[in-house]
């Protein structure tokens, strides 16, 4: 989907950077063609400073967004979740940052979570980047105590383990 969706921006590198930024905050478009968070609006201008590129650019990608009946539905329906990985530190929390080998692998999040839980290690969030929408997803795994070694290692050796990496 998200080969699809910059496809249909293949011409202009700033506005599929205007469409992978909304893709990545969760930012959503309304029906005036205004990028929102919520019902809080950003402005374009400060999309634009964000990305290095002219405000107009975001005008235009929003305005094709709503022109277009594959996208308008995406994006005026996606949203953001609050994610504990920033607050980690603040928190004392463990980040498990896993990257597959290959994202559409069904089991993934199952088997990493059941080793855990396996561990009685309690999980307080995952957040799972969907293949479709980030060129290289990611699993991130935060929880209130910290991940032994010999567990990271277990990990590691699964047949669908890229990398792994603890904050």
């Amino acid at each position: 989907m998200f080969d699809e969706i910059m496809e249909k921006f293949e011409g202009s590198p700033s506005q599929q950077a205007v469409i992978r930024l909304l893709l990545e905050r969760g930012f959503s478009v309304n029906d005036e063609g205004r990028v929102v968070s919520g019902g809080i609006e950003i402005p374009n201008t400060q999309i634009a400073r964000e990305l290095d590129i002219d405000r107009r650019v975001v005008d235009s990608t929003t305005e094709a967004i709503l022109e277009d009946d594959e996208l308008r539905p995406i994006f005026q329906n996606i949203s953001s979740i609050p994610s504990l990985r920033d607050l980690a530190p603040v928190l004392d929390l463990t980040v498990l940052t896993f990257v597959p080998t290959d994202a559409d692998q069904p089991g993934i999040v199952a088997r990493i979570t059941s080793m855990l839980a396996e561990r009685d290690i309690s999980i307080r969030q995952t957040v799972s980047e969907d293949p479709e929408f980030t060129d290289d997803p990611r699993l991130y795994v935060i929880t209130d105590d910290p991940i032994p070694g010999d567990l990271i290692n277990e990990i590691m050796a699964l047949p669908f383990t890229r990398k792994v990496e603890l904050e």
